[in-house]
């Protein structure tokens, strides 16, 4: 046995599942890439005041979940739990917004926070996620979501649905927190939910407990407090994804798990997921730059859950991708032979052939096992007496029907068969 496991709640992506969540990655980032966002990475930990005061005082993720940690000279620290501040942090940083706007960016990474694990919950898991800085258009928030739903179309995910709200803006929110708070203070609630609720009520919308959420049935809507300007805006973004083809559910309680949502929110969710079963989501946050420091800079994002991805995938019974298949597979036989060989599996895979190679002198039978369990089409042999006669054997591991070619012109026979 291994003396050390990976920590409560992580896990450790290996071949051949790993290439299901590659796959995932690469279809949740692929339009974005041909909508003119560019990848941004930022660092696994930041100063531990970005993200109280970008994500919110009173919210789960500060309050219970982050990993925070003093470093020996004396900095506080936390692992990310979330990726748009530490992008709003470094487009800010480097003056990106100013230049043209919106800047756009994506970017895909590992975040992590401290949760009871469960199946789809994990305290490090991935997304991929986009954010628009700098532009306070519907559009724009429009234009995300769609992305999102064309990047889960593409995997053949259809069992997901679109939740979508408008909390309001600086303007006419106030006056919904009021209403709000005067309502909640009328309920029985425990004491860390009656302190939420002075510090950020809306956050009292989110909490998942049966007891709380039958109380919240006659909560006044943000729908009847939204002002003008806002609903105007909703009513635009709504438009704009009917045009486009997209189903969403109007849902007036939900708020996300973020402070730093404005206007437009959206969550997705998946209906076999059970509990855990919101597999991305996002919103608009004008105000945001301002909280950590920064100028007026209206922006929108959302982040996808890989983690969650593959689950919804596996649940509606799609066949993941399996590990990249080996397209060729060369078997030596005796020293001349491994170097020759050898020399053909490099030639195939620079001319963009995918090729192995049994190492560690196999004998014939155990490295056809290896071929065999490789998926390779076809294997490539070769022996003294092949080498002698200035030819190898190309065994069609499909058929089974073998010949032999000539050492020198295997590489493009192989590739012309390959095509």
């Amino acid at each position: 046995m291994n003396t050390f496991s990976a920590p409560k709640g992580t896990y450790d992506l290996l071949p051949p599942e790993s290439a299901a969540f590659l796959a995932v990655r690469e279809a949740l980032a692929a339009p974005l890439k041909r909508s003119g966002y560019g990848y941004v990475e930022t660092p696994g930990f930041e100063d531990v005041k970005l993200f109280s005061r970008g994500v919110g005082e009173s919210t789960d993720i500060v309050t219970k979940e982050m990993y925070t940690l003093t470093t020996k000279g004396g900095d506080e620290l936390a692992l990310r739990p979330e990726g748009t501040a530490s992008v709003l942090r470094a487009a800010l940083e480097a003056n990106l917004h100013r230049g043209p706007l919106p800047v756009k960016l994506w970017y895909s990474g590992s975040y992590y926070r401290y949760e009871r694990p469960q199946a789809g919950r994990y305290r490090h898991f991935s997304q991929v996620g986009a954010e628009a800085l700098g532009a306070e258009d519907p559009a724009l928030d429009a234009e995300l979501i769609i992305l999102a739903v064309d990047a889960y179309r593409s995997l053949g995910l259809r069992d997901f649905r679109l939740l979508l709200n408008s909390l309001g803006d600086k303007e006419c929110r106030p006056v919904y927190r009021a209403a709000l708070q005067e309502y909640l203070r009328g309920l029985d609630l425990d004491e860390e939910t009656r302190a939420r609720i002075e510090i950020n009520p809306l956050r009292v919308l989110d909490d998942k407990r049966e007891q709380v959420q039958r109380q919240l049935a006659g909560a006044p809507r943000i729908s009847d407090h939204l002002c003008d300007a806002c609903r105007e805006y909703h009513d635009q973004v709504r438009e704009l994804l009917t045009a486009a083809d997209i189903t969403f559910e109007d849902d007036v309680k939900l708020v996300r798990g973020l402070d730093y949502y404005t206007r437009t929110t959206f969550e997705f969710v998946h209906g076999r997921l059970g509990s855990q079963s919101a597999v991305g989501g996002g919103g608009r946050y004008d105000g945001l730059s301002q909280m950590l420091g920064g100028p007026e800079l209206p922006s929108v994002g959302w982040a996808l859950g890989v983690d969650r991805t593959v689950l919804a995938l596996k649940a509606e019974g799609i066949e993941l991708p399996s590990a990249g298949r080996t397209d060729v597979f060369a078997v030596p036989l005796g020293e001349q032979a491994r170097r020759a060989l050898f020399g053909v599996v490099t030639e195939l895979r620079r001319q963009g052939v995918s090729a192995d190679f049994a190492f560690g002198g196999k004998g014939l039978k155990n490295a056809m096992k290896s071929a065999n369990r490789s998926g390779a089409r076809f294997a490539v042999i070769a022996g003294e007496r092949d080498l002698a006669d200035g030819e190898v054997q190309l065994k069609d591991l499909e058929s089974g029907e073998q010949t032999s070619v000539a050492l020198e012109t295997v590489a493009a026979t192989l590739r012309e068969r390959l095509l």
